[in-house]
């Protein structure tokens, strides 16, 4: 495909998508497919000669809608809504164009730049402490996950990391493992269960913690696992709050969760995947109050925000630290 033919093909694919997102409400918003309906339909290996554009939008259209949830239908009230728009359609064309990795501030410095300025719009919109903001001179700042899971384990790690460091400067002779087989994190028993993934890969141990009748984690229940676990020798280290639970949108209470955590020096994670972007509005903003006494805060704007996925924001307080404690792992 040269340029030429780029261009013509790329108005035919903006004139398909146009007409999908109108016609969508007409489609069967679930497939009605068996598991493994896919593999019978299209060729076991690649072919050898290319198809053309009309006989792949043909199949596009045959084969792949059939098969495809439709996340955007107004008939569709699973999960969350998936915030895609034409704007971030547009956007998503000119990254692919561009194609930088900015895995460094010298491998693309305006994909550096820019992604730690548009996160400190984020962080202002939400009014989180300045202490989230990198700001010209500040420590904190924000980094793009491709989702919450990637964040709370992100989270985690550095946890781990910081309180390690901490014990080993204390006592020079403990090792890592014998730091790490004592290290305990909790969590309510209402959080995505993404957070248990996280305790699994960071190779410690994580509690739930029973919620109240509002499915809230509260400081008391918190406290009475924080001192058990102490008393049996185990190293509390860690805690994810969540604004907005999966199941039924329940709060955690931060301002009693955290000056628990930060009394008992544990890294309070603040996990607003769901409900995150609602603390935009003055009238929700109440619900993030305690998020002062917070180390990292994680909401998805691919969820209300009208970006394509995947884009979830994580805003830690000291985003120095979190990369050195990273780059340790």
């Amino acid at each position: 495909m040269n340029s030429s033919e780029f261009r013509r093909r790329g108005k035919e694919m903006v004139d398909y998508v146009a007409n999908y997102m109108e016609g969508i409400e007409s489609r069967q918003v679930y497939p009605d497919v068996e598991p493994g309906y896919l593999r019978p339909l299209i060729p076991a290996a690649a072919p050898q000669e290319p198809d053309t554009f009309e006989d792949i939008i043909s199949d596009v259209e045959k084969i792949i809608m059939p098969g495809v949830t439709h996340w955007h239908s107004p008939y569709f009230f699973a999960y969350f809504p998936t915030a895609s728009s034409y704007p971030a359609m547009l956007a998503d064309m000119l990254c692919g164009a561009i194609g930088c990795i900015g895995f460094s501030w010298a491998a693309s410095p305006a994909c550096t730049e820019l992604e730690s300025v548009m996160m400190d719009w984020l962080g202002k919109m939400l009014e989180l402490p300045e202490a989230f903001l990198a700001g010209n001179t500040g420590k904190g700042g924000g980094v793009i996950q491709g989702s919450a899971s990637e964040a709370t384990l992100v989270a985690l790690l550095a946890a781990r990391t910081k309180v390690t460091r901490r014990l080993q400067a204390a006592s020079p002779e403990l090792t890592p493992g014998a730091i790490m087989e004592k290290l305990v994190a909790y969590t309510s028993d209402q959080a995505h269960s993404s957070v248990e993934r996280a305790g699994l890969i960071g190779g410690v141990k994580l509690k739930a913690i029973p919620s109240d009748d509002n499915f809230a984690m509260r400081a008391s229940a918190l406290q009475e696992a924080v001192e058990r676990d102490k008393a049996a020798g185990l190293i509390p280290f860690f805690v994810v709050a969540t604004l907005g639970t999966t199941s039924c949108c329940s709060f955690d209470n931060l301002l009693e969760v955290g000056p628990l955590c930060n009394k008992e020096d544990m890294w309070l994670h603040i996990d607003a995947a769901y409900a995150g972007s609602a603390f935009i509005c003055p009238e929700f903003r109440h619900l993030l109050n305690g998020v002062e006494f917070a180390d990292s805060f994680n909401f998805n704007p691919h969820k209300w925000l009208l970006v394509n996925f995947d884009c979830s924001a994580i805003q830690p307080v000291q985003m120095l630290r979190l990369r050195e404690n990273m780059l340790c792992q």
